[in-house]
């Protein structure tokens, strides 16, 4: 959903910008900066879920000696 909300708020950003529609521009610089977030967000999600499964491993390697 990252993408997405990056684009579409990009493009209302672009189009605020060449109408002259301050408040467009504003709700478009929100949604993509809330895009980069949300994208941001699942990248440290998932290195979290790594370190779990390393973690684990190790665990488990560990119980095994």
């Amino acid at each position: 959903m990252g993408l997405f909300d990056k684009l579409l708020g990009r493009s209302k950003k672009a189009a605020g910008d060449m109408t002259g529609d301050s408040s467009m521009r504003r709700e478009g610089a929100a949604q993509e900066r809330q895009g980069a977030a949300e994208d941001s967000a699942a990248k440290h999600e998932e290195m979290a879920q790594d370190q779990r499964n390393e973690a684990a491993e190790a665990r488990a390697e560990r119980e095994q000696s």
